[in-house]
């Protein structure tokens, strides 16, 4: 591990990436933030690749992290590795494809003030022309929208969300599978009775696979949910919640009901997107009915975790904060 500026930060922000190259634009939005000074980044690599992080170009951090590791996958042990060396009370997990605007940092901050032990920010569709990026980001992020108002909720997405490091930290090596996809970290967090909080004002542009690849990430979306909750269930469970899966998307399209009605009324989508997002519910259901069967395969994690890792390539140009750098 290497490090620069190890002074006080009052937010760490884990990027797990497997070059310096692919988290650059997500850096530089940090590197726009109003406190800047004050944000300490924290860079998951593989071993060997800490020399390409820039310390000279990024000495306007709090501080500078190259957390270097045998293998960045499985990424939640990764992501784990990061929290476990970030040095601010407060950790803000980020991805590759994730950028903040100017007062996200600040906002964040400032709602962890309060009592929160979660604090989930506002989220926007960072590449909006598609129908089938609104259609994952509905399905995955719809129920943080920015344009919804802030009030204790509760619970928040896995990452893309700020939690007090403690809070995850005590999970001791439970932290290293929680903080996978699925709903591992959220039911461990309820269970301890965390307060979770939306702040809407802390704003940040979430890139969506619209290109190639859209039908299986959002099957492989449902695989991870229902493969990870077959993992704690008994064979019993698995096979009723089989049997219920034609009822799964008219779940999660009720449950999504309020942003698209919001996004509906400001005319955000284009044409086509609620056709997306129905038909996005129910290849994400086929994908949760084939986890409570048969689990998750090694292959179809490693697919998982290249989408995670490499959204960008199946997206186009994302704007919103990436363009206000320019």
């Amino acid at each position: 591990m290497t490090s620069k500026q190890p002074a006080g930060p009052a937010l760490s922000v884990v990027l797990v990436t497997d070059h310096y190259e692919t988290v650059r634009l997500v850096v530089a939005c940090f590197a726009a933030q109003t406190i800047r000074d004050r944000v300490e980044i924290v860079i998951v690599l593989p071993e060997g690749c800490g020399p390409e992080v820039p310390y000279d170009d990024l000495s306007m951090f709090a501080g500078v992290l190259a957390v270097e590791v045998p293998s960045i996958r499985p990424m939640a042990r990764a992501r784990a590795a990061g929290v476990r060396a970030a040095n601010a009370p407060v950790v803000f997990i980020g991805e590759t494809h994730s950028f903040p605007h100017r007062q996200f940092a600040e906002f964040l901050v400032k709602a962890h003030e309060g009592p929160w032990d979660v604090v989930v920010p506002g989220l926007l569709n960072a590449n909006p022309q598609s129908p089938k990026s609104w259609a994952a980001f509905v399905l995955d992020y719809g129920y943080w929208l920015a344009s919804l108002s802030a009030s204790p909720i509760g619970n928040g997405p896995t990452w893309n969300a700020s939690y007090k490091r403690d809070v995850l930290v005590e999970l001791g090596e439970r932290l290293d599978t929680a903080l996978s996809s699925g709903d591992d970290l959220p039911i461990e967090l309820s269970a301890r009775k965390r307060r979770v909080y939306f702040e809407p004002r802390a704003v940040i542009d979430h890139t969506n696979v619209e290109l190639s690849g859209w039908a299986d990430e959002r099957f492989l979306s449902g695989l991870v949910v229902g493969a990870n909750r077959g993992k704690r269930w008994s064979r019993l469970r698995r096979v009723f919640y089989f049997a219920a899966s034609p009822l799964i998307p008219f779940v999660l399209l009720y449950r999504a009901g309020r942003p698209i009605q919001l996004l509906l009324r400001h005319r955000a989508m284009p044409r086509g997107s609620v056709a997306a997002i129905i038909t996005g519910a129910f290849v994400r259901t086929i994908g949760e009915a084939a986890g409570y069967l048969r689990g998750m395969s090694p292959e179809a994690e490693q697919r998982m975790e290249e989408y995670e890792l490499y959204k960008l390539r199946f997206a186009s140009k994302p704007g919103g904060a990436v363009e206000a750098l320019a």
